[in-house]
């Protein structure tokens, strides 16, 4: 699989997201998701499953090393005294001694970003893990992170999809070097059976969410996650590379977007977001 590189953090294009993944799925279908091809697995603390992704992966068979696994700090632990103490945590979950990515999961007022800043670089330096990013970080607040990291940000992980225009994201992130890991590719169900969606996939021989994915990974540096509990869509999710999206196509796809095309925003945590270009 095609790798995205980010100062030095080779991200495979296509990852398994666990958001809203109960242990029981996670243990199900992970094992079955690295075994067909998966190599990019993302968690996070306040999913509570790290203690099954860190079984799964043990359960595969996959060598630790050929997979690249991302999980994300909750806001609660961003202090000097729990954020070290928080990443420990998630590793012996993890049942491995780094994570490939670590990443801030959603900004959070109440602790200086300098000192979560600090902190991200301070665990890097330890070796918990080999690369920092955030996530859900407007482009005021990316241009500050970068600003205040020793080490290169290697991501901003965001909400992305046909209906919500995320171009000065990836703006911004192409002018720090960074990848855009996208996640709700699906919009919450809305993507399958969206008509131009289908449209373009049938003269492709593909799904709806077969294009929206593709659409994502075709643009330069950008990450797509995908989420599945059934093995049959697993195969679905993987067969992203064998056909290609024209121009025109994408065009149509990027027109889909919409002033209130965002759906994850939840009060408290998310910043002001970037109005559409």
């Amino acid at each position: 699989m095609k790798t995205i590189n980010a100062h030095g953090a080779h991200i495979p294009q296509l990852g398994f997201g666990t958001f809203r993944m109960p242990e029981k799925d996670v243990l199900a279908i992970l094992p079955k998701a690295l075994a067909q091809g998966f190599s990019h697995v993302d968690t996070a603390q306040i999913y509570d499953n790290e203690a099954a992704v860190g079984a799964a992966i043990q359960a595969s068979g996959v060598a630790r090393e050929n997979i690249f696994l991302t999980t994300k700090v909750w806001v609660a632990n961003y202090g000097k005294q729990t954020f070290a103490a928080s990443v420990e945590e998630s590793l012996r979950k993890l049942k491995t001694d780094h994570v490939d990515l670590l990443l801030l999961h959603w900004p959070n007022d109440a602790v200086p970003l300098e000192v979560q800043i600090a902190q991200l670089n301070a665990v890097r330096e330890r070796g918990l893990t080999k690369n920092i990013g955030v996530s859900n970080f407007s482009t005021a607040l990316m241009a500050e992170a970068v600003r205040l990291s020793a080490a290169p940000l290697a991501t901003n992980q965001v909400e992305y999809h046909p209906y919500l225009d995320q171009m000065k994201v990836l703006e911004a992130a192409e002018t720090y070097g960074m990848a855009l890991t996208a996640y709700y590719a699906m919009a919450d169900g809305k993507v399958p059976n969206d008509p131009v969606l289908k449209e373009i996939g049938a003269a492709h021989g593909k799904s709806a969410a077969q294009v929206a994915l593709r659409w994502l990974i075709q643009q330069p540096d950008v990450v797509a996650l995908t989420k599945t509990a059934t093995e049959q869509r697993l195969a679905e999710n993987l067969a992203l590379f064998d056909f290609v999206l024209s121009a025109d196509e994408m065009k149509r796809i990027h027109g889909l977007a919409r002033p209130d095309g965002r759906i994850v925003s939840p009060d408290g945590l998310a910043p002001v977001w970037d109005l559409a270009a």
